[in-house]
């Protein structure tokens, strides 16, 4: 069975079921923990207390609604549930490249609802 982390942010909570990759596992292993949410776009992200690279094999430039991936350069786990300020039409294009962590069990269109600012809980889940 997948490993899961259960996200509290504001009013909003959603299941993330990971993937087995380093990064995802760093992620499981670092919670429980809290942020900030930020947005940008149709993405909420927020500052994590993992620091790690890309990993070849889960790199992504372009994801799809749903996906969970970690951003490097700002230690940051991204949930996107729709087009970025630099996606093109009928995609949806991250800041950078992120590290495909997981996906969202739960309803993406659920994450309209998030606030700059909002707090973030991270639990581990199964």
């Amino acid at each position: 069975m997948a490993k899961t982390l259960k996200l509290k942010v504001g009013e909003v909570e959603a299941v993330v079921e990971l993937l087995e990759n380093k990064v995802a596992g760093k992620l499981w292993e670092a919670a429980p923990f809290e942020s900030s949410a930020e947005t940008w776009g149709e993405e909420v992200y927020f500052s994590t207390p993992v620091e790690a690279g890309l990993e070849d094999e889960f790199a992504r430039g372009v994801v799809e609604v749903g996906d969970v991936g970690y951003w490097p350069p700002g230690k940051a786990l991204c949930l996107f549930f729709g087009p970025t300020p630099i996606s093109r039409p009928g995609e949806v294009r991250p800041a950078s490249t992120v590290v495909l962590v997981g996906r969202l069990s739960s309803d993406p269109e659920e994450l309209r609802k998030v606030r700059e600012g909002d707090l973030v809980r991270v639990e581990r889940g199964g």
